[in-house]
């Protein structure tokens, strides 16, 4: 689970890094660039809402591992490709592989951890947020090395190949077992008719939007401002990096609070005073507005424990994540694309940085909503 992890953000955070080299070196349109951005949200969306349907017919670790196969060959191909369409269809090959992944590992832990689901789901967050710092910070180095972007990018595909093998032995054993039951209880629940429901959809799509435009973008404004290609990488794994220990804390205080309007405000002031200073001075102070960003970002985990919190039963807390994170990557489809074309048009970040200010402000106003105790049940 621990190999699987690691490799769930490495195709997205090193293309971030790469991204000027790739446009220069496939001729990328800064539209183009954006639509490369936005695929991991498209197949985290798509992907995975199709993942429950799959699982019932289909043995989990089955899935899982044509899954990661799908992400070695999307890597491998992308990395070797000099057609900009096939560079694009072979990282949407690369992140549906993700996208299963990321449904399948919650279910997995439960499956075979089922009195240790806490701690086994904090090493793979970890491990996780560690396989996303390590490729942002290391894909231009790699690059530089081998003299080439392509092994900048193709080199995690070595990594998703060896998280496959641990799970072929346990794929050719395991067999698939209905699950009527569970969807049968699960299809009560209906959080699109409810307020708390699409709260936080919206939430988590605001969020999302943000965070993979700077996993996408936040690297080209600090090359633009100034910083060599593999300082800007280190920045843009900072962010990554210091949030970890967010991650892990955020649980813990959420659970404690009878309201979470404290979290709300005090992460939507940090990633305020974040995007305004990029835009005046994102060269002078960058440390700061990377801690800043990073504090910010801490709106992910605060949602993920969120949903847990407005759920009284294991059938709710499903439909609900179902339910947030597949129509909010749909939304959040649309932020590394508006950024990608605002960047081009406008030739400069205060328009780009400005369309993340009004998703802040539209993910604060549905937080207003998720932060009074309230349960899914109760509504739907």
């Amino acid at each position: 689970m621990l190999l699987v992890a690691v490799n769930l953000r490495a195709a997205v955070t090193s293309l971030g890094a790469l991204l000027d080299e790739v446009r220069d070196g496939l001729g990328l349109t800064g539209t183009m660039a954006g639509i490369a951005t936005t695929l991991p949200t498209i197949a985290f969306a798509g992907l995975g809402a199709l993942t429950p349907w799959l699982v019932r017919r289909v043995a989990p670790a089955r899935v899982l591992v044509v899954g990661m196969a799908a992400l070695v060959v999307g890597q491998v191909l992308r990395a070797v490709t000099d057609s900009a369409l096939v560079f694009l269809l072979t990282s949407a090959l690369a992140l549906a592989g993700i996208a299963v992944a990321n449904i399948l590992l919650p279910m997995l832990v439960k499956q075979h951890f089922p009195h240790r689901t806490g701690l086994v789901t904090g090493a793979y967050t970890m491990t996780l947020t560690a396989g996303t710092t390590v490729a942002a910070a290391s894909a231009v180095p790699i690059a530089h090395a081998f003299g080439s972007w392509r092994a900048g990018l193709g080199v995690w595909a070595g990594l998703a190949a060896l998280a496959v093998l641990p799970w072929v032995p346990l794929a050719l054993r395991a067999r698939s077992v209905p699950r009527r039951t569970t969807a049968t209880a699960v299809s009560r629940i209906r959080p699109a008719r409810t307020r708390l429901g699409w709260a936080m959809a919206v939430y988590f799509g605001a969020q999302s939007l943000s965070g993979y435009a700077i996993m996408g973008w936040l690297a080209q404004l600090f090359r633009d401002a100034g910083f060599q290609p593999e300082q800007a990488g280190l920045l843009l794994a900072g962010v990554t990096a210091l949030g970890v220990p967010i991650a892990l804390l955020m649980p813990t205080v959420a659970g404690r609070l009878r309201t979470l309007h404290p979290l709300v405000f005090g992460l939507t002031a940090a990633s305020t005073v974040s995007y305004v200073g990029l835009a005046v001075a994102p060269h002078d102070a960058a440390l700061l507005w990377v801690g800043l960003l990073a504090l910010g970002q801490g709106a992910f985990p605060l949602i993920l424990t969120a949903i847990g919190l407005r759920a009284r039963t294991a059938d709710g807390t499903v439909a609900l994540s179902a339910f947030a994170q597949s129509t909010g990557y749909l939304i959040a489809a649309l932020g590394p694309l508006l950024v990608g074309v605002l960047y081009e048009r406008t030739g400069g970040w205060t328009a780009p940085i400005g369309l993340l200010l009004v998703a802040l402000a539209v993910q604060t106003g549905a937080g207003m909503v998720i932060a009074r105790p309230r349960h899914i049940e109760d509504e739907a």
